[in-house]
Protein backbone atom coordinates (compact mmCIF):
# COMPACT_ATOMS: atom_id res chain seq x y z
CA UNK A 1 0.00 0.00 0.00
CA UNK A 2 3.01 2.42 0.04
CA UNK A 3 2.62 5.23 -2.27
CA UNK A 4 4.85 6.93 -4.61
CA UNK A 5 6.51 9.66 -2.35
CA UNK A 6 6.48 6.82 0.09
CA UNK A 7 8.91 4.90 -2.60
CA UNK A 8 10.87 7.66 -3.89
CA UNK A 9 11.58 8.99 0.10
CA UNK A 10 12.66 4.95 1.02
CA UNK A 11 14.39 4.83 -2.74
CA UNK A 12 16.69 7.93 -1.87
CA UNK A 13 17.54 6.40 1.39
CA UNK A 14 18.97 3.54 0.10
CA UNK A 15 20.83 5.29 -2.57
CA UNK A 16 22.33 7.54 0.06
CA UNK A 17 23.38 4.49 2.65
CA UNK A 18 24.50 2.40 -0.38
CA UNK A 19 25.98 4.78 -2.78
CA UNK A 20 29.69 3.54 -3.93
CA UNK A 21 31.19 7.67 -3.80
CA UNK A 22 30.38 7.66 -0.09
CA UNK A 23 32.46 4.56 0.61
CA UNK A 24 36.52 4.24 0.07
CA UNK A 25 38.04 1.23 1.42
CA UNK A 26 37.62 -0.53 -2.04
CA UNK A 27 35.71 -3.93 -0.72
CA UNK A 28 32.88 -1.61 1.07
CA UNK A 29 32.89 0.19 -2.92
CA UNK A 30 32.64 -2.98 -4.66
CA UNK A 31 29.77 -4.51 -2.28
CA UNK A 32 27.75 -0.76 -2.20
CA UNK A 33 27.70 -1.05 -6.06
CA UNK A 34 26.42 -4.63 -5.69
CA UNK A 35 23.34 -3.54 -3.15
CA UNK A 36 22.64 -0.01 -5.09
CA UNK A 37 22.16 -1.61 -8.10
CA UNK A 38 19.73 -3.98 -6.36
CA UNK A 39 18.12 -1.16 -5.14
CA UNK A 40 17.67 0.32 -8.54
CA UNK A 41 16.79 -2.87 -9.88
CA UNK A 42 13.69 -2.72 -6.96
CA UNK A 43 13.03 0.60 -7.17
CA UNK A 44 12.28 0.18 -11.26
CA UNK A 45 10.14 -2.63 -10.64
CA UNK A 46 7.85 -1.00 -8.06
CA UNK A 47 7.49 2.33 -9.70
CA UNK A 48 5.48 1.14 -12.79
CA UNK A 49 2.22 0.24 -11.99
CA UNK A 50 2.12 -2.56 -14.33
CA UNK A 51 4.95 -4.20 -12.97
CA UNK A 52 4.36 -3.44 -9.29
CA UNK A 53 0.89 -5.04 -9.29
CA UNK A 54 2.88 -7.89 -10.87
CA UNK A 55 5.49 -8.64 -8.55
CA UNK A 56 2.28 -7.53 -5.50
CA UNK A 57 0.56 -10.24 -6.62
CA UNK A 58 2.61 -13.53 -7.29
CA UNK A 59 6.28 -12.24 -6.90
CA UNK A 60 9.52 -12.69 -8.58
CA UNK A 61 7.47 -15.92 -9.95
CA UNK A 62 5.45 -13.37 -12.30
CA UNK A 63 7.61 -11.48 -13.36
CA UNK A 64 9.25 -14.12 -15.01
CA UNK A 65 6.39 -15.31 -16.27
CA UNK A 66 6.68 -15.47 -20.36
CA UNK A 67 4.10 -13.52 -22.12
CA UNK A 68 3.79 -10.03 -20.73
CA UNK A 69 5.05 -8.42 -23.43
CA UNK A 70 2.32 -8.63 -25.21
CA UNK A 71 -0.04 -7.82 -22.46
CA UNK A 72 -1.78 -4.42 -22.95
CA UNK A 73 -0.72 -2.11 -20.16
CA UNK A 74 -3.27 -2.30 -17.24
CA UNK A 75 -4.20 0.39 -14.42
CA UNK A 76 -5.36 -2.26 -11.81
CA UNK A 77 -4.52 -5.18 -9.59
CA UNK A 78 -7.49 -7.28 -10.83
CA UNK A 79 -6.72 -6.68 -14.53
CA UNK A 80 -3.04 -8.05 -13.95
CA UNK A 81 -4.37 -11.10 -12.21
CA UNK A 82 -6.87 -11.46 -15.11
CA UNK A 83 -4.04 -11.16 -17.88
CA UNK A 84 -2.00 -13.71 -15.46
CA UNK A 85 -4.45 -16.57 -15.33
CA UNK A 86 -5.24 -16.64 -18.81
CA UNK A 87 -1.44 -16.87 -19.56
CA UNK A 88 -1.48 -19.91 -17.10
CA UNK A 89 -4.65 -21.25 -18.76
CA UNK A 90 -3.15 -21.14 -22.28
CA UNK A 91 -0.14 -23.20 -20.59
CA UNK A 92 -2.58 -25.57 -19.03
CA UNK A 93 -4.59 -26.10 -22.41
CA UNK A 94 -1.04 -27.22 -24.21
CA UNK A 95 -0.69 -29.63 -21.75
CA UNK A 96 -4.62 -31.13 -21.97
CA UNK A 97 -3.52 -34.44 -23.81
CA UNK A 98 -1.30 -35.44 -21.15
CA UNK A 99 -3.50 -34.80 -18.14
CA UNK A 100 -6.02 -37.61 -16.46
CA UNK A 101 -7.52 -37.85 -13.20
CA UNK A 102 -7.29 -41.33 -11.22
CA UNK A 103 -9.28 -42.71 -8.83
CA UNK A 104 -9.63 -45.89 -6.79
CA UNK A 105 -11.43 -47.67 -4.11
CA UNK A 106 -9.89 -50.76 -2.21
CA UNK A 107 -12.49 -52.48 -0.31
CA UNK A 108 -12.02 -55.26 2.15
CA UNK A 109 -14.80 -57.04 4.44
CA UNK A 110 -13.83 -59.22 7.48
CA UNK A 111 -15.68 -61.30 9.08
CA UNK A 112 -14.35 -61.12 12.57
CA UNK A 113 -17.65 -62.38 14.51
CA UNK A 114 -15.60 -65.59 15.90
CA UNK A 115 -14.16 -62.81 18.69
CA UNK A 116 -17.07 -62.47 20.13
CA UNK A 117 -19.78 -65.12 19.15
CA UNK A 118 -17.97 -68.26 19.14
CA UNK A 119 -19.32 -72.22 19.30
CA UNK A 120 -16.36 -73.46 21.58
CA UNK A 121 -18.60 -77.17 21.52
CA UNK A 122 -18.45 -77.35 18.43
CA UNK A 123 -14.94 -76.28 18.02
CA UNK A 124 -13.09 -77.82 20.69
CA UNK A 125 -11.83 -80.78 19.43
CA UNK A 126 -10.63 -79.30 16.13
CA UNK A 127 -7.10 -77.98 15.75
CA UNK A 128 -6.28 -75.00 16.02
CA UNK A 129 -10.11 -74.24 17.89
CA UNK A 130 -8.41 -72.42 20.32
CA UNK A 131 -7.79 -69.42 18.01
CA UNK A 132 -10.40 -66.81 16.32
CA UNK A 133 -11.02 -67.77 12.99
CA UNK A 134 -10.88 -64.05 11.33
CA UNK A 135 -10.93 -64.52 7.47
CA UNK A 136 -11.74 -61.75 4.26
CA UNK A 137 -15.31 -62.98 2.91
CA UNK A 138 -15.58 -60.00 0.47
CA UNK A 139 -13.06 -57.83 -1.65
CA UNK A 140 -13.62 -54.75 -3.83
CA UNK A 141 -11.60 -53.14 -6.17
CA UNK A 142 -13.00 -50.19 -8.66
CA UNK A 143 -10.62 -47.90 -10.68
CA UNK A 144 -11.06 -45.04 -13.19
CA UNK A 145 -9.25 -42.67 -15.35
CA UNK A 146 -10.45 -39.37 -16.92
CA UNK A 147 -8.98 -38.49 -20.45
CA UNK A 148 -9.47 -35.08 -21.47
CA UNK A 149 -10.22 -34.64 -25.54
CA UNK A 150 -11.14 -31.22 -26.07
CA UNK A 151 -11.63 -27.98 -24.17
CA UNK A 152 -15.29 -29.80 -23.81
CA UNK A 153 -15.23 -33.36 -24.51
CA UNK A 154 -13.68 -35.86 -21.77
CA UNK A 155 -13.66 -39.82 -21.76
CA UNK A 156 -13.94 -41.43 -18.66
CA UNK A 157 -12.69 -45.44 -17.82
CA UNK A 158 -13.69 -47.35 -15.27
CA UNK A 159 -13.59 -50.82 -14.18
CA UNK A 160 -14.38 -53.18 -10.79
CA UNK A 161 -13.82 -56.12 -9.86
CA UNK A 162 -15.96 -57.84 -6.91
CA UNK A 163 -15.64 -61.28 -5.13
CA UNK A 164 -17.87 -62.44 -1.90
CA UNK A 165 -18.22 -65.66 0.02
CA UNK A 166 -15.78 -67.14 -3.42
CA UNK A 167 -18.12 -65.76 -5.59
CA UNK A 168 -17.84 -62.68 -7.73
CA UNK A 169 -17.32 -60.86 -11.26
CA UNK A 170 -16.45 -57.73 -12.97
CA UNK A 171 -17.50 -54.98 -15.65
CA UNK A 172 -15.79 -52.26 -17.55
CA UNK A 173 -17.41 -49.27 -18.48
CA UNK A 174 -16.71 -46.35 -20.54
CA UNK A 175 -18.10 -42.87 -20.86
CA UNK A 176 -18.02 -39.80 -22.95
CA UNK A 177 -19.05 -36.46 -21.26
CA UNK A 178 -19.48 -33.40 -23.13
CA UNK A 179 -19.93 -29.66 -21.87
CA UNK A 180 -22.68 -27.81 -24.06
CA UNK A 181 -22.54 -24.84 -22.08
CA UNK A 182 -22.17 -23.14 -19.46
CA UNK A 183 -25.79 -24.27 -18.02
CA UNK A 184 -25.14 -28.08 -18.79
CA UNK A 185 -23.35 -30.71 -19.80
CA UNK A 186 -24.45 -34.56 -21.13
CA UNK A 187 -22.95 -38.20 -20.79
CA UNK A 188 -23.23 -41.08 -22.56
CA UNK A 189 -21.97 -44.63 -20.92
CA UNK A 190 -21.31 -48.16 -22.04
CA UNK A 191 -20.48 -51.00 -19.72
CA UNK A 192 -20.38 -54.91 -20.23
CA UNK A 193 -19.61 -57.52 -17.37
CA UNK A 194 -19.72 -61.53 -16.81
CA UNK A 195 -22.43 -60.95 -14.03
CA UNK A 196 -24.61 -58.20 -16.40
CA UNK A 197 -25.34 -58.26 -19.96
CA UNK A 198 -24.35 -55.02 -22.11
CA UNK A 199 -25.39 -51.59 -20.33
CA UNK A 200 -26.43 -48.12 -22.59
CA UNK A 201 -27.28 -44.81 -20.82
CA UNK A 202 -27.32 -41.50 -20.98
CA UNK A 203 -26.69 -38.60 -18.43
CA UNK A 204 -27.71 -34.90 -18.04
CA UNK A 205 -26.73 -32.06 -16.07
CA UNK A 206 -28.28 -28.50 -16.33
CA UNK A 207 -28.49 -25.49 -14.40
CA UNK A 208 -32.32 -24.75 -14.45
CA UNK A 209 -31.73 -21.25 -12.38
CA UNK A 210 -28.55 -19.97 -10.44
CA UNK A 211 -29.54 -21.67 -7.38
CA UNK A 212 -31.19 -24.51 -8.82
CA UNK A 213 -30.34 -27.73 -11.03
CA UNK A 214 -31.29 -31.06 -12.20
CA UNK A 215 -29.79 -34.02 -13.09
CA UNK A 216 -31.35 -36.75 -15.06
CA UNK A 217 -29.74 -40.71 -15.79
CA UNK A 218 -31.32 -43.16 -18.45
CA UNK A 219 -29.82 -46.67 -18.23
CA UNK A 220 -30.49 -49.95 -20.41
CA UNK A 221 -29.44 -53.08 -18.68
CA UNK A 222 -29.61 -56.05 -20.66
CA UNK A 223 -29.53 -59.65 -18.88
CA UNK A 224 -30.65 -63.03 -19.89
CA UNK A 225 -34.11 -61.89 -18.36
CA UNK A 226 -34.65 -59.23 -20.99
CA UNK A 227 -33.95 -55.59 -20.90
CA UNK A 228 -34.19 -53.86 -17.73
CA UNK A 229 -34.68 -50.32 -18.14
CA UNK A 230 -33.69 -47.64 -15.13
CA UNK A 231 -34.72 -43.93 -14.76
CA UNK A 232 -33.07 -41.42 -11.86
CA UNK A 233 -33.96 -37.76 -11.70
CA UNK A 234 -32.49 -35.48 -8.89
CA UNK A 235 -33.89 -31.76 -8.46
CA UNK A 236 -31.65 -29.69 -6.23
CA UNK A 237 -31.73 -26.56 -5.15
CA UNK A 238 -30.31 -23.94 -2.75
CA UNK A 239 -31.77 -22.65 0.00
CA UNK A 240 -29.70 -20.80 1.53
CA UNK A 241 -25.58 -19.90 1.05
CA UNK A 242 -25.14 -23.16 3.21
CA UNK A 243 -28.28 -24.71 2.69
CA UNK A 244 -28.91 -27.46 -0.37
CA UNK A 245 -32.47 -29.27 -0.69
CA UNK A 246 -32.49 -32.68 -2.90
CA UNK A 247 -35.68 -34.30 -4.31
CA UNK A 248 -35.03 -37.86 -6.23
CA UNK A 249 -37.22 -40.19 -7.78
CA UNK A 250 -35.86 -43.24 -9.31
CA UNK A 251 -37.54 -46.32 -11.48
CA UNK A 252 -36.72 -49.36 -12.07
CA UNK A 253 -35.32 -52.07 -10.28
CA UNK A 254 -34.98 -50.55 -6.73
CA UNK A 255 -37.97 -47.75 -7.33
CA UNK A 256 -38.04 -45.16 -4.75
CA UNK A 257 -38.72 -41.48 -3.31
CA UNK A 258 -36.06 -39.47 -1.64
CA UNK A 259 -35.77 -35.78 -0.10
CA UNK A 260 -33.48 -34.51 1.89
CA UNK A 261 -31.53 -31.35 3.16
CA UNK A 262 -27.87 -30.71 3.59
CA UNK A 263 -26.83 -27.82 5.14
CA UNK A 264 -22.50 -27.60 5.44
CA UNK A 265 -20.66 -25.04 7.19
CA UNK A 266 -17.18 -24.03 7.97
CA UNK A 267 -17.61 -25.77 11.58
CA UNK A 268 -20.33 -28.41 11.23
CA UNK A 269 -22.17 -30.52 8.23
CA UNK A 270 -25.90 -31.78 9.16
CA UNK A 271 -28.40 -33.99 6.80
CA UNK A 272 -31.77 -34.97 7.31
CA UNK A 273 -33.12 -37.09 4.23
CA UNK A 274 -36.66 -39.31 3.94
CA UNK A 275 -36.84 -41.95 1.34
CA UNK A 276 -40.00 -44.15 0.23
CA UNK A 277 -39.29 -47.18 -1.70
CA UNK A 278 -39.51 -50.65 -2.32
CA UNK A 279 -37.55 -52.71 -0.77
CA UNK A 280 -36.30 -50.19 1.84
CA UNK A 281 -37.37 -46.95 3.41
CA UNK A 282 -36.81 -45.21 5.86
CA UNK A 283 -35.75 -42.16 8.29
CA UNK A 284 -32.13 -40.68 8.32
CA UNK A 285 -30.86 -37.59 10.77
CA UNK A 286 -26.50 -37.11 10.82
CA UNK A 287 -24.83 -34.17 12.27
CA UNK A 288 -20.72 -33.87 11.98
CA UNK A 289 -18.67 -31.31 13.72
CA UNK A 290 -15.37 -29.82 12.09
CA UNK A 291 -12.66 -28.74 14.10
CA UNK A 292 -10.47 -25.55 13.22
CA UNK A 293 -7.36 -27.61 14.11
CA UNK A 294 -4.16 -28.27 12.01
CA UNK A 295 -5.13 -32.14 11.48
CA UNK A 296 -8.72 -31.18 10.06
CA UNK A 297 -10.35 -33.32 12.93
CA UNK A 298 -14.28 -34.27 12.31
CA UNK A 299 -16.23 -36.11 14.79
CA UNK A 300 -19.81 -38.20 13.54
CA UNK A 301 -22.76 -39.84 14.46
CA UNK A 302 -26.02 -40.49 12.55
CA UNK A 303 -29.66 -42.50 13.28
CA UNK A 304 -31.03 -44.28 10.23
CA UNK A 305 -34.84 -46.32 11.01
CA UNK A 306 -36.50 -48.50 8.64
CA UNK A 307 -38.19 -51.52 7.60
CA UNK A 308 -35.12 -53.21 7.72
CA UNK A 309 -34.01 -51.97 11.37
CA UNK A 310 -32.50 -49.21 13.21
CA UNK A 311 -28.53 -48.26 12.75
CA UNK A 312 -26.65 -45.82 15.00
CA UNK A 313 -23.22 -45.42 14.09
CA UNK A 314 -20.87 -42.66 15.42
CA UNK A 315 -17.01 -42.17 14.46
CA UNK A 316 -14.06 -39.77 13.68
CA UNK A 317 -11.37 -39.00 10.82
CA UNK A 318 -8.17 -36.84 11.03
CA UNK A 319 -5.64 -36.12 8.73
CA UNK A 320 -2.44 -37.87 9.51
CA UNK A 321 -0.31 -36.33 6.75
CA UNK A 322 -0.14 -34.36 3.68
CA UNK A 323 -2.34 -36.31 1.47
CA UNK A 324 -3.63 -38.80 4.04
CA UNK A 325 -6.85 -38.93 5.93
CA UNK A 326 -8.01 -41.59 8.04
CA UNK A 327 -11.52 -42.35 9.92
CA UNK A 328 -13.29 -44.68 12.31
CA UNK A 329 -16.71 -45.26 12.36
CA UNK A 330 -18.89 -47.56 15.21
CA UNK A 331 -22.03 -48.69 13.68
CA UNK A 332 -24.33 -50.77 15.76
CA UNK A 333 -27.65 -51.93 14.82
CA UNK A 334 -30.94 -53.92 15.07
CA UNK A 335 -30.81 -56.77 13.74
CA UNK A 336 -27.16 -55.85 11.97
CA UNK A 337 -25.16 -56.52 14.58
CA UNK A 338 -22.05 -54.50 15.75
CA UNK A 339 -19.66 -53.36 13.23
CA UNK A 340 -16.60 -51.05 12.62
CA UNK A 341 -15.67 -49.43 9.35
CA UNK A 342 -11.87 -48.17 8.91
CA UNK A 343 -11.42 -45.88 5.78
CA UNK A 344 -8.08 -44.60 4.64
CA UNK A 345 -8.15 -41.52 1.93
CA UNK A 346 -4.70 -41.06 0.39
CA UNK A 347 -4.72 -38.37 -2.14
CA UNK A 348 -7.59 -39.75 -4.69
CA UNK A 349 -7.02 -43.56 -3.85
CA UNK A 350 -9.58 -45.14 -1.29
CA UNK A 351 -9.10 -48.05 1.25
CA UNK A 352 -11.98 -49.57 3.54
CA UNK A 353 -12.19 -52.09 5.92
CA UNK A 354 -15.43 -53.05 7.15
CA UNK A 355 -14.80 -55.65 10.38
CA UNK A 356 -18.21 -57.29 11.32
CA UNK A 357 -17.73 -58.21 15.03
CA UNK A 358 -21.01 -59.76 16.06
CA UNK A 359 -24.89 -60.49 14.49
CA UNK A 360 -25.98 -59.53 18.23
CA UNK A 361 -26.10 -55.78 20.10
CA UNK A 362 -23.39 -56.96 22.57
CA UNK A 363 -21.82 -54.60 25.07
CA UNK A 364 -18.28 -55.56 24.99
CA UNK A 365 -18.78 -55.36 21.20
CA UNK A 366 -19.42 -52.21 21.27
CA UNK A 367 -16.81 -51.35 23.82
CA UNK A 368 -13.59 -52.68 21.95
CA UNK A 369 -15.22 -51.24 18.30
CA UNK A 370 -14.82 -48.16 20.53
CA UNK A 371 -11.99 -48.14 22.82
CA UNK A 372 -9.95 -49.98 20.46
CA UNK A 373 -9.45 -47.58 17.19
CA UNK A 374 -8.77 -45.38 20.13
CA UNK A 375 -5.65 -46.89 21.51
CA UNK A 376 -4.52 -47.94 18.60
CA UNK A 377 -4.38 -44.83 16.76
CA UNK A 378 -2.76 -42.98 19.43
CA UNK A 379 -0.46 -45.15 20.06
CA UNK A 380 0.60 -45.07 16.11
CA UNK A 381 0.46 -41.88 16.08
CA UNK A 382 2.79 -41.04 18.80
CA UNK A 383 5.47 -44.12 18.36
CA UNK A 384 4.83 -44.16 13.98
CA UNK A 385 2.97 -41.27 12.57
CA UNK A 386 4.33 -38.67 14.85
CA UNK A 387 8.25 -39.65 14.40
CA UNK A 388 7.69 -40.36 10.77
CA UNK A 389 6.36 -36.90 10.02
CA UNK A 390 9.16 -35.46 11.92
CA UNK A 391 11.42 -37.27 10.15
CA UNK A 392 9.96 -36.17 6.84
CA UNK A 393 9.71 -32.45 7.58
CA UNK A 394 13.86 -32.20 8.51
CA UNK A 395 14.38 -34.20 5.17
CA UNK A 396 11.78 -31.95 3.06
CA UNK A 397 13.81 -29.06 5.13
CA UNK A 398 16.74 -30.36 4.46
CA UNK A 399 16.32 -30.70 0.43
CA UNK A 400 15.08 -27.55 0.84
CA UNK A 401 18.34 -26.00 2.85
CA UNK A 402 20.48 -27.72 -0.03
CA UNK A 403 18.66 -26.43 -3.02
CA UNK A 404 19.10 -22.80 -1.30
CA UNK A 405 22.19 -22.89 -0.20
CA UNK A 406 23.62 -20.68 -2.74
CA UNK A 407 21.32 -18.19 -2.91
CA UNK A 408 20.92 -18.35 1.08
CA UNK A 409 25.23 -17.45 1.28
CA UNK A 410 24.73 -14.94 -1.20
CA UNK A 411 21.89 -13.18 0.79
CA UNK A 412 23.89 -13.56 3.73
CA UNK A 413 26.89 -11.78 2.36
CA UNK A 414 24.60 -9.01 1.18
CA UNK A 415 23.03 -8.79 4.56
CA UNK A 416 27.04 -8.67 6.42
CA UNK A 417 28.03 -5.77 3.34
CA UNK A 418 24.60 -3.87 4.34
CA UNK A 419 25.18 -3.93 7.61
CA UNK A 420 29.17 -3.02 7.33
CA UNK A 421 27.90 -0.26 4.98
CA UNK A 422 25.37 0.79 7.54
CA UNK A 423 27.81 1.83 10.02
CA UNK A 424 27.90 5.20 9.96
CA UNK A 425 24.56 5.92 9.10
CA UNK A 426 23.65 4.31 12.36
CA UNK A 427 25.80 6.12 14.75
CA UNK A 428 24.60 9.19 13.24
CA UNK A 429 21.09 8.02 13.65
CA UNK A 430 21.47 6.63 17.38
CA UNK A 431 23.29 10.27 18.15
CA UNK A 432 20.20 11.90 16.64
CA UNK A 433 17.69 9.62 18.90
CA UNK A 434 20.24 10.13 21.71
CA UNK A 435 19.89 13.72 21.63
CA UNK A 436 15.69 13.58 21.64
CA UNK A 437 15.71 10.81 24.29
CA UNK A 438 14.37 8.59 21.71
CA UNK A 439 14.69 5.24 19.93
CA UNK A 440 17.50 3.53 20.47
CA UNK A 441 17.21 -0.37 19.75
CA UNK A 442 19.84 -2.21 22.22
CA UNK A 443 19.46 -5.67 20.54
CA UNK A 444 17.29 -7.25 18.61
CA UNK A 445 17.51 -10.84 16.85
CA UNK A 446 15.72 -12.95 14.24
CA UNK A 447 15.40 -16.18 13.52
CA UNK A 448 13.90 -19.45 15.80
CA UNK A 449 13.74 -19.59 19.30
CA UNK A 450 12.95 -22.39 21.81
CA UNK A 451 10.60 -21.02 24.71
CA UNK A 452 8.58 -24.23 25.18
CA UNK A 453 10.14 -26.89 26.83
CA UNK A 454 8.84 -30.00 24.82
CA UNK A 455 11.20 -28.24 21.98
CA UNK A 456 14.55 -27.42 24.03
CA UNK A 457 15.96 -30.53 21.95
CA UNK A 458 15.90 -27.95 18.97
CA UNK A 459 18.42 -25.21 18.32
CA UNK A 460 18.48 -21.88 18.64
CA UNK A 461 19.06 -20.49 15.33
CA UNK A 462 19.09 -16.59 15.10
CA UNK A 463 21.02 -13.51 13.68
CA UNK A 464 22.05 -10.34 14.97
CA UNK A 465 20.04 -7.68 13.15
CA UNK A 466 20.51 -4.46 15.49
CA UNK A 467 22.17 -1.89 13.25
CA UNK A 468 20.03 -2.71 10.03
CA UNK A 469 16.64 -2.13 12.71
CA UNK A 470 18.25 0.71 13.82
CA UNK A 471 19.14 2.38 10.44
CA UNK A 472 15.11 1.42 9.83
CA UNK A 473 14.16 3.80 12.47
CA UNK A 474 12.96 7.58 11.44
CA UNK A 475 11.72 10.01 13.81
CA UNK A 476 12.19 8.09 16.74
CA UNK A 477 9.83 5.33 14.67
CA UNK A 478 9.94 1.69 13.60
CA UNK A 479 7.04 0.45 11.21
CA UNK A 480 7.29 -2.95 9.62
CA UNK A 481 4.40 -4.03 7.14
CA UNK A 482 2.99 -7.82 6.90
CA UNK A 483 5.80 -9.38 5.07
CA UNK A 484 9.00 -12.14 5.85
CA UNK A 485 11.70 -9.61 7.86
CA UNK A 486 14.05 -11.68 5.71
CA UNK A 487 13.91 -9.27 3.04
CA UNK A 488 14.88 -6.42 4.94
CA UNK A 489 17.35 -4.64 4.32
CA UNK A 490 20.44 -6.48 6.23
CA UNK A 491 18.41 -9.86 7.22
CA UNK A 492 18.56 -12.86 5.78
CA UNK A 493 16.80 -16.18 6.45
CA UNK A 494 18.69 -17.73 9.11
CA UNK A 495 16.64 -20.61 8.94
CA UNK A 496 14.74 -22.07 5.80
CA UNK A 497 11.56 -23.33 6.30
CA UNK A 498 11.25 -22.72 9.70
CA UNK A 499 8.81 -20.48 12.07
CA UNK A 500 10.62 -17.32 12.52
CA UNK A 501 10.03 -14.36 15.09
CA UNK A 502 11.53 -11.04 15.51
CA UNK A 503 12.91 -10.05 19.16
CA UNK A 504 13.45 -6.97 20.19
CA UNK A 505 15.17 -5.04 22.96
CA UNK A 506 14.95 -1.04 22.53
CA UNK A 507 15.23 1.98 24.96
CA UNK A 508 12.42 5.00 24.42
CA UNK A 509 12.81 7.95 27.11
CA UNK A 510 14.71 6.20 28.95
CA UNK A 511 13.29 3.67 29.50
CA UNK A 512 13.36 0.09 28.67
CA UNK A 513 11.42 -1.91 26.21
CA UNK A 514 11.34 -5.43 25.01
CA UNK A 515 8.39 -7.24 22.12
CA UNK A 516 8.81 -10.30 20.17
CA UNK A 517 6.50 -10.01 16.61
CA UNK A 518 5.96 -13.41 14.14
CA UNK A 519 8.22 -13.08 10.85
CA UNK A 520 5.23 -11.68 8.54
CA UNK A 521 3.09 -10.02 11.46
CA UNK A 522 3.24 -6.25 10.98
CA UNK A 523 5.19 -4.49 14.13
CA UNK A 524 5.15 -0.80 15.50
CA UNK A 525 7.42 0.52 18.22
CA UNK A 526 7.42 2.26 20.55
CA UNK A 527 4.57 0.66 22.27
CA UNK A 528 3.40 1.84 25.96
CA UNK A 529 2.46 -2.35 26.25
CA UNK A 530 5.84 -3.12 25.31
CA UNK A 531 7.62 -1.54 28.42
CA UNK A 532 9.52 -3.35 30.81
CA UNK A 533 8.13 -3.68 34.56
CA UNK A 534 10.75 -2.12 36.90
CA UNK A 535 9.35 -4.30 39.69
CA UNK A 536 10.01 -7.20 37.67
Amino acid sequence: QASQEELKAAYRRLCMLYHPDKHRDPELKTQAERLFNLVHQAYEVLSDPQTRAIYDIYGRRGLEMEGWEVVERKRTAAEIREEFERLQREREERRLQQRTNPKGTISVGIDATDLFDRYDEEYEDMPGSSFPQIEINKMHISQSIEAPLTSTDTAILSGNLSTQNGNGGGSINLALRRVTSAKGWGELEFGAGDLHGPLFGLKIFRNLTPRCFITTNCALQFSSRGVRPGLTTVLARNLDKNTMGYLQWRWGIQSAMNTSVVRDTKTSHFTVAMQLGIPHSFMMVSYQHKFQDEDQTRVKGSLKVGFFGTIVEYGAERKISRHSVLGATVSVGVPQGVSLKIKLNRASQTYFFPVHLTDQLLPSAVFYATVGPLVIYFAMHRLVIKPYLRAQKERELEKQRESTASDILQKKQEAEAAVRLMQESVRRIIEAEEARMGLIVVNAWYGKFVNDNSRKNEKVKVIDVTVPLQCLVKDSKLILTEASKAGLPGFYDPCVGEEKSLKVLYQFRGVLHQVMSADNEALRIPKQSHRIDADG
